[in-house]
């Protein structure tokens, strides 16, 4: 697949430990280790398919612990889809693979309000360049997300009016989706009042752009 202009090698950001993801944790770097495979395709793959098939989606499975870093959505094994995220960057980026954070603003369930902030990935592959995922998990009926290098796979689409899918790749979580994480005691309070978080001012946080949308259509713009 040829590259876009879009698709240069990514800034060293997206290879960073963070707090949240937090690949230097030992728990991490040993799951990372198991998960390596003999390219970084199949590393991608096999970090990928772990995450969406191991950890509960806590909606899902309704579990009530909120995890939010790495390390710790691996010790409970459950999370939201941003958590789930985090995670899954964490596995990559300590396998040397460049990763982001992507996201949609979605309705929670349906095609009114409220709106929540839907968090995904993007790995790096030297023979393609960007590829967006979603390890959320296949647990929910009608999802079945798999890791489709040069295909696009996944779980929803921006239709309902007020839903959009963000074109950018960032290195780092959205500060408003960490901010809101830290401040729920429950995942019954999220079903309640879900994080409808906005993106960070620009230039704020390290971004690349994709230069795509879901449904195929250039864009060079981030949306509102």
């Amino acid at each position: 697949m040829r590259r876009t202009k879009s698709q240069a090698q990514p800034s060293p950001h997206f290879l960073r430990d963070s707090a949240t993801v937090n690949y230097a944790h030992a728990s991490i770097r040993t799951l990372a280790s198991e998960l390596a495979g003999p390219d970084p395709t199949t590393t991608a793959r096999t970090c990928f398919e772990w995450v969406r098939d191991h950890i509960e989606h806590s909606m899902d499975f309704e579990r009530e612990e909120v995890t939010c870093s790495a390390s710790e959505v691996l010790e409970k094994r459950t999370g939201l889809c941003t958590a789930k995220s985090h995670l899954l960057v964490a596995l990559w980026r300590a396998n040397r693979i460049p990763a982001g954070f992507c996201y949609q603003r979605l309705t929670l369930d349906g095609p009114t309000p409220p709106y929540c902030t839907h968090g995904f990935t993007a790995v790096w592959l030297d023979e393609q360049g960007w590829y967006r995922c979603d390890a959320r998990g296949n647990s929910k009926p009608g999802i079945r997300c798999e890791f489709t290098p040069g295909r696009e796979n996944l779980a929803y689409s921006s239709q309902y009016e007020g839903e959009y899918t963000y074109p950018d790749i960032w290195a780092e979580p959205w500060p408003d989706v960490l901010a809101a994480m830290a401040e729920l005691r429950g995942i019954s309070q999220y079903r309640s009042c879900p994080i409808d978080a906005r993106p960070p001012a620009a230039g704020s946080c390290i971004s690349t752009p994709t230069g795509r949308r879901l449904d195929g259509v250039d864009c060079d713009r981030v949306l509102p």
